[in-house]
This record gives C-alpha cells, sequence and structure tokens, in this order.
C-alpha cells in the first residue's frame, strides 16, 4: 500500500502564521492542474506496484479550486481505483463552502474532509488573519455534516497571544457540541519568514507563556478524552474508527508520493521535495524534466526517522521493529538511552513498545533526540 499527497498552492491570501508554500496567482490554476496530472504520469510507478490506499489534498488551500477543476483533477489520475481508495482527504477553508460546493465534493471520490477553522472566536481568527468568521466555521460544519460527510476533521491553535485557558476552553467545547469526530490541535509556532515572526521580532506580539500553552494541551486531552477520543497521535485526537489513515501512514512509515509544488515522497529509502515555486515548477515539468531534490536517507537518517514517527503516535515504537530493521546494536542503543526517561515516568514500556506517557508528551521532543543516534 501507498499513500499519495497532491499539494495545492492556492490561497486567497496567506495566514500569518503559515510557512506552507502557497500562491496568490489564481491564473495559473488550469496550467496547474495540467502539470500535476504530467507529473503523476511520470512519477506513478515510483513506488513499484502497489495499489493507492489513501490520497490527501493539502495546501495552499484545495477548496480554491472549483468543483470542475476538482473533478479534470481526479480525472487525471489515471490508475487509481477510486472503488478500492480507502480515503481521499481535501482541506477545505470554511468560506470557500456552499451548499452547492458541497454537493458537488460529494460526487468526487472525495470521502474525508479537513476544515482550517483554527478558531471559534473571531479575535482570534482576525488576528490569523483567517478569512472566516466563527458562525461561517459553523454553518461549513453543518453543511458537510448535512451532505452525509461523516468522516471531518477541524484543525484548531493554541497558544495564541493573549489566549486564556478560559478561551481555549470555549473552543473545545465547540468542537465537541459540533459533533466533529476527529480534532487536529497545534502549539501557535513562530515560523522564521511568516508574518507573525516579523510581528515577533518588532515587538509588536509577545508569545503565550510556555507554562499556559501546556494547560492548553493538558486541558485539550482530558476534555476530549471524557469524550470518548482517542489521542492517537502527539496532535491528533479521534473518535473510534475515525483516525486520518493517510497521516497514520506517515508515522507507520508507509511510502508516499508527493506531487505539486513543494511536496514530498519518501519511498522507504530516499526522501524528495519538489521546487516550492509554482511557476518554476509548472516550467520544469512541462519542459519533461522533474521538479525535485533527491536524498539518499543514511542508515542512522531512517532510524532516526523510525524513532521520531513511532514515538509520536499512541502505539509507539516497536522494539522488535527496531531489532529487525536496525539491527541489535541500535536496538541496544535505543533501550540504554530510553531506560533514564523510564525510571522518570516520561516512557512506559507496554510488551515491545515503548510508549509516551502523558508527562511524556509534554517533553516528546526532547525524548524523541535523546533516542536520535547521532555519529
Amino acid at each position: 500500500m501507498a499513500g499519495l499527497y497532491i499539494h495545492i498552492p492556492f490561497c486567497k491570501k496567506r495566514c500569518i502564521y503559515c510557512d506552507f508554500y502557497s500562491s496568490i496567482d489564481m491564473s495559473q490554476k488550469e496550467r496547474y492542474i495540467r502539470a500535476l496530472s504530467r507529473e503523476w504520469q511520470g512519477r506513478c510507478t515510483e513506488l513499484g506496484n502497489v495499489n493507492i490506499d489513501t490520497v490527501y489534498l493539502g495546501g495552499g488551500t484545495p477548496s480554491q479550486l472549483c468543483i470542475s477543476e476538482l473533478d479534470s483533477l481526479f480525472d487525471s489520475l489515471i490508475g487509481i481505483d477510486w472503488g478500492q481508495c480507502k480515503e481521499v482527504t481535501i482541506e477545505v477553508n470554511p468560506d470557500d463552502l456552499t451548499k452547492d460546493y458541497v454537493g458537488g465534493l460529494v460526487s468526487l471520490p472525495v470521502n474525508r474532509i479537513s476544515m482550517g477553522i483554527q478558531s471559534f472566536k473571531d479575535s482570534d481568527l482576525l488576528f490569523l488573519n483567517r478569512r472566516h468568521t466563527s458562525l461561517q466555521a459553523v454553518n461549513a460544519v453543518k453543511l458537510c455534516q448535512d451532505a452525509g460527510f461523516e468522516n471531518l476533521s477541524v484543525d484548531l491553535i493554541y497558544g495564541l497571544p493573549g489566549q486564556t485557558l478560559e478561551s481555549w476552553e470555549q473552543n473545545v467545547k465547540k468542537a465537541i457540541a459540533l459533533k466533529i469526530p476527529h480534532i487536529s490541535a497545534y502549539n501557535l509556532i513562530y515560523e522564521e519568514g511568516t508574518g507573525l515572526s516579523t510581528l515577533l521580532r518588532k515587538g509588536k506580539v509577545r508569545e503565550c507563556d510556555e507554562e499556559l500553552a501546556l494547560q492548553m494541551f493538558g486541558l485539550l486531552i482530558d476534555m476530549l478524552e471524557q469524550e470518548g477520543f482517542e489521542h492517537y497521535e502527539i496532535s491528533n485526537f479521534a473518535l473510534p474508527g475515525r483516525y486520518s489513515r493517510h497521516n497514520t501512514a506517515y508515522w507507520q512509515n508507509v511510502p508516499y508520493l508527493g506531487i505539486g509544488a513543494s511536496a514530498h515522497s519518501y519511498n522507504g529509502y530516499t526522501r524528495s521535495w519538489n521546487v516550492p515555486d509554482l511557476r518554476q515548477y509548472c516550467d520544469k515539468i512541462e519542459s519533461g524534466n522533474m521538479a525535485y531534490t533527491l536524498e539518499q536517507l543514511s542508515f542512522d537518517d531512517l532510524y532516526n526517522d523510525f524513532v521520531l514517527t513511532s514515538l509520536r503516535t499512541m502505539w509507539g515504537l516497536d522494539l522488535d521493529k527496531v531489532k529487525f530493521l536496525y539491527g541489535n546494536d541500535r536496538y541496544m542503543y535505543c533501550l540504554q538511552q530510553a531506560l533514564i526517561h523510564i525510571q522518570s515516568g516520561n516512557l512506559i514500556m507496554s510488551g515491545k513498545h515503548l510508549r509516551l506517557t502523558r508527562k511524556g508528551l509534554f517533553i516528546s521532543d526532547t525524548i524523541m533526540s535523546d533516542l536520535f543516534y547521532v555519529d
């Protein structure tokens, strides 16, 4: 099995926190779709003779493509058996959704919607430079539910400047009340090159206190687990059976192909990434060239990636797999490095799996880096 990621870079405007590649040049949409089709045709055999089990349209803002453009894109992905494809996700913005648009999505292979809400508080949305309002977000969720999309996810952000524990609690309560089966929640990060990092550098905003952000994370875990959500990955919560299959495949080391400007790919031993520029990407594809840079992963890279992705999940790090894939030396090294965190209550040994404890979740980056092998 394998996954396909398709990057749709188009945005009406850029959110101040976002460091993903995007473009406001809507005049290039048709050209870009043709380039996606051509790249797919040129690279679809890279993963070998495997079925594409999941497809994920991310961005950017995929909902900036109209239904006919999406239909054209899906039609061009020759060789994918949509009837056998377990999950096809599209990222959407709430203000792009109308009854007709959502109805159009129903007619496509799409069976999962991921909605970038970020907050149900209008002042937060204004600060983040989001296009929608809280009311539009609520209405968009209901439109999707009324159309029959049971597999629905929303993104939320915590740790905003000036955000209180109480206002964050209201955000989580709203998501619960809307009966959304999957919630992704992220601590606000000041990525270099974003509008947010510029505001911070100029002293126009102050970062949320780290202790308060940890309290928000803890509150999120408590509230969602009380509602039956499983905390299956550090930033992701789902009701039973509603995990993101596509993203879970990433964390389980399943190969994937990424097409489109800035898209990344992984085949088990190499990683590649496309040029993060719409026009350069199209130029390269149209001239018959590949648009990616290729990196051969070292033995240590593969081990470290396996540790990182595995420990992020509730299933944890399979030590038998560590021994099988990377040998007894790495297995013993991993156990030795983990011991101090087991003794301090940050990790727990469950059978042959190492898992983060509730305490360990709050310092996960430190724990993972301690288990990395650096020559």
